[in-house]
């Protein structure tokens, strides 16, 4: 999935291992809501949705 760089381990060693700690949290984030939920149905998780291609290299017109 994803190798290991220097620049990664230093970040890890500065800042934690937030990827593995957002994981973490997501998980006992899930479980907590199926203790409480028990009967909801979980949807599968759907795919992101692109955004349209706007003329001129995406850029909002409100961002003009």
């Amino acid at each position: 999935m994803f190798q290991e760089t220097p620049i990664f381990n230093r970040l890890v060693a500065e800042r934690g291992d937030v990827p593995a700690q957002a994981r973490g949290e997501a998980d006992r984030v899930r479980h907590e809501l199926a203790r409480v939920l028990p009967s909801a149905p979980w949807p599968a998780a759907r795919p992101l949705r692109q955004q349209p291609q706007l003329p001129g290299g995406n850029v909002s017109p409100a961002a003009l």
